[in-house]
């Protein structure tokens, strides 16, 4: 979490709240259920994006009783984090990075962060209470994500009131922001449609000053500062061409005052730009050979970011260049271009009106190309509820021709199974905000379609109603499907699946490496831990082990309870699946033994578990209903590698592999066949080995010899000379007295002196239990 966000957010209120949620946990199951559905009305009922920051800061910040609090937002066109404060009558905007800071840190890497103390973490920007006087000690940052997954900003608490952050706090703040979320990305679309609409009428303002404007000089003045605005720009300048001189010379240009720039009219940035009838965009003006310094010299400027593009008159004549430097957070896009050559069409065309139609026309077309290049579909309704507008994806989704569509009442289209989203409409316009209904079912010829369904009204800057927005969102198989993978493995590797088709989704067959790890006397851990204290432990391991899985490629199929399944192999194979398998097995015991010193640092107990591999043909696919699908594996190789998991148990083990697994290893592992087994429910034995490549020499002392003198046991016992074997094992137990594996052996060889086994002996033990 982001304690250096410039401000942490707007100033503690004047009396004290009092925490929402502050209770026993027997009570907190229905207050936070009431607690969410306050939040989601609240917010709901907001009419703007400040006022829904507003609202959520507020929320959170009495929630948990904190002196302050604040909600960011991704600017991902400036890779910065923002947020609104109301101070009085003004609105004040926050900007950071979204890599710096405690919130930078939380955003970039999704995770969630308690700091009880700010200065001590050397993530935290303690300028920013330099600046403001306010005193940072303790934070809480979470992420702030969308329902896709993807993250959006996030939410920050400073200073808690009474005692120090907690999970529980933890927690209700990710709760809330996690229900806040639909709303907050519902205000940011609205916003978005209305900033169009504002630039666009801020266009047409332009096309009307040049229809009345007579004094070329004072609307040239006008265009440029609209310019600088439009582009968030720092400075913007009008090279006209001087057809005697062969010259390019400013006659506007901000910051320039009466100084007159002229330069030849093919040398420089603008030259190049004349010459060529070809716009220019540099991101880096001193690192292009074009540039010319000259022009910073004379005028005391340092130019950093250059966007220029010529000015032609209806004839197709050069009359001049356009040019705008320094874009504020970054370098300037493609959107900047085509909106800048908009505006300096209408220098050019002057009282030319038939012109000022195709400008006006030509930002229409980029509106409508924005709305058609969007998947989710877009309908409009203006005030008489009429429909007029359907974008591409509209039409494929509700599967009509635009005549079947346009121009018919909503009423009229919305019937019967769909009438509700006419009754939506209706609400949203009597109530004046947005609705968001979840995993909808419309009926298209015949066919029931699930979607995402948003209905927004429509507004003109002075408050009349202009109508309604439809957007729809189709939830696809694959769609879903991709959400389902990307929990448990890169979304790259998602989309890569997803390319492969049905073949691979709907079920293949292949040879793999399953794991299966296991706590071991995790229900006295439960008892001792309590349920807060068990949750915690358990997010704490998973950390730790999914990291080792996934860092050798390996993919998560699930957790249960406190054990882990991964496969390493499907749905993409590597030539090395087995020794990706064993490697992350034995990563996982190196982090436990790290994370157990932490443990006890703290005081706590050392955490122990059991790791079974095995390698077999398994069946891999999407399985479960429309609704619901998990991406897992099925077969006896994976049950096979659960009962070996179960076996560490018996024999004392950490880490065991089958003989299948160990007759694929391309490297070489210290380790030792342990056993000769038949699991329950089969009937063939299969040689079983521990891999103690994770060792060092105080918890396991003379590997070498030990497992020399136990193999030479083993290779006794199956013969069934059971004194000499025994003599063996007893030679392993003096040089590591810890190791359970020959003990165990010494005791099936007394065991079997007392009732030698019969003539067939071969040293396959039967398991008898899972």
């Amino acid at each position: 979490m982001r304690p250096g966000n410039r401000n942490g957010g707007s100033a503690p209120r004047k009396r004290a709240a009092k925490p929402l949620l502050a209770k026993s946990d027997a009570k907190r199951a229905p207050k936070l259920t009431e607690f969410l559905l306050d939040v989601s009305n609240r917010l709901a009922a907001s009419h703007s994006l400040i006022e829904a920051l507003g609202t959520l800061e507020e929320i959170t910040r009495t929630a948990i009783g904190t002196e302050r609090g604040a909600v960011f937002l991704n600017d991902a066109a400036t890779g910065e984090l923002f947020s609104l404060v109301t101070e009085g009558k003004f609105t004040r905007e926050i900007r950071i990075f979204n890599t710096t800071g405690i919130a930078g840190h939380v955003y970039s890497s999704g995770e969630g962060l308690i700091i009880h103390d700010a200065y001590s973490d050397p993530r935290f920007n303690s300028s920013v209470d330099a600046m403001t006087g306010f005193k940072t000690k303790s934070i809480l940052c979470v992420p702030l994500c969308n329902l896709k997954g993807d993250r959006i900003g996030v939410a920050q608490l400073l200073n808690k009131q009474k005692g120090h952050f907690t999970q529980a706090d933890f927690a209700l703040l990710e709760t809330t922001v996690a229900q806040a979320a639909i709303a907050l990305e519902s205000h940011l679309t609205v916003e978005n449609i209305e900033r169009a609409r504002k630039q666009e009428l801020e266009f047409l303002g332009v096309v009307s000053d040049i229809s009345s404007e007579l004094k070329l000089g004072p609307l040239l003045q006008k265009i440029i500062g609209t310019i600088t605005r439009m582009l968030d720009a720092e400075r913007s300048t009008l090279f006209i061409n001087d057809e005697k001189t062969n010259e390019l010379f400013t006659m506007v240009g901000e910051g320039l005052g009466a100084t007159q720039i002229r330069l030849p009219n093919h040398l420089g940035i603008a030259g190049a730009v004349f010459t060529s009838r070809e716009t220019i965009n540099i991101p880096y003006a001193y690192a292009d050979l074009r540039f010319n310094p000259a022009f910073d010299r004379k005028t005391g400027f340092f130019t950093r970011s250059i966007l220029c593009v010529p000015v032609i008159n209806k004839d197709g004549k050069g009359i001049g260049v356009t040019q705008v430097l320094n874009k504020r957070g970054g370098a300037f896009t493609a959107e900047d271009e085509a909106r800048l050559k908009a505006f300096v069409s209408q220098i050019s065309i002057g009282l030319e009106n038939a012109k000022l139609f195709d400008d006006v026309q030509n930002i229409k077309n980029y509106n409508e190309s924005i709305l058609e290049s969007m998947t989710n579909g877009v309908i409009t309704l203006n005030e008489d509820g009429k429909i007029v507008t359907c974008n591409a994806a509209g039409l494929r989704i509700l599967k009509v021709d635009p005549a079947e569509i346009l121009n018919r009442p909503a009423k009229d289209f919305f019937v019967e199974d769909n009438a509700w989203v006419m009754e939506k409409i209706q609400a949203t316009e009597a109530q004046g905000h947005g609705d968001v209904i979840m995993d909808a079912e419309l009926v298209i010829e015949g066919e029931k379609v699930s979607t995402n369904v948003t209905v927004l009204p429509l507004a003109s800057t002075t408050g009349k109603k202009l109508g309604s927005l439809v957007m729809v969102e189709d939830i696809s198989s694959e769609k879903r499907m991709k959400s389902t993978m990307s929990r448990y493995m890169d979304p790259t590797l998602a989309d890569k699946l997803l390319a492969g088709g049905e073949a691979i989704m709907g079920g293949q067959s292949s040879i793999a490496t399953v794991l299966f790890s296991d706590i071991r006397s995790f229900t006295t851990l439960t008892e001792e831990l309590g349920p807060q204290g068990t949750v915690s432990l358990l997010n704490e391991y998973f950390t730790v082990m999914v990291d080792c899985i996934t860092n050798e490629g390996g993919m998560l199929d699930k957790f249960i309870g406190d054990a882990i399944m991964a496969v390493f192999g499907t749905p993409l194979p590597h030539d090395d699946d087995e020794d990706r398998g064993v490697r992350a097995a034995i990563a996982m015991m190196n982090g436990l033994a790290r994370y157990n010193e932490r443990r006890a640092s703290e005081g706590k107990k050392p955490v122990d578990m059991g790791i079974g591999l095995n390698t077999d043909s398994i069946v891999s696919g999407n399985i479960g209903s429309p609704k619901r699908m998990d991406y897992t594996v099925i077969g006896d190789g994976v049950n096979l590698a659960s009962r070996l998991e179960s076996a560490t148990k018996q024999y004392g083990a950490r880490i065991l592999i089958s003989e299948f697994t160990k007759a694929r290893l391309k490297s070489t592992y210290r380790m030792r066949a342990v056993d000769k087994v038949v699991v329950k429910g089969k009937t063939k034995p299969v040689e079983v080995f521990e891999v103690l490549d994770f060792h060092t020499d105080q918890t396991f002392p003379h590997m070498m010899e030990v497992l020399g003198h136990f193999s030479f046991g083993v290779e006794l016992y199956r013969k069934g000379q059971i004194d000499e074997a025994e003599k063996a094992f007893r030679e392993a137990l003096k040089l590591h007295p810890n190791d359970y594996c020959a003990k165990m052996y010494i005791e099936r060889c007394q065991h079997l002196k007392d009732e030698p086994p019969g003539p067939g002996w071969d040293g396959v033990w039967v398991m008898k239990s899972k």
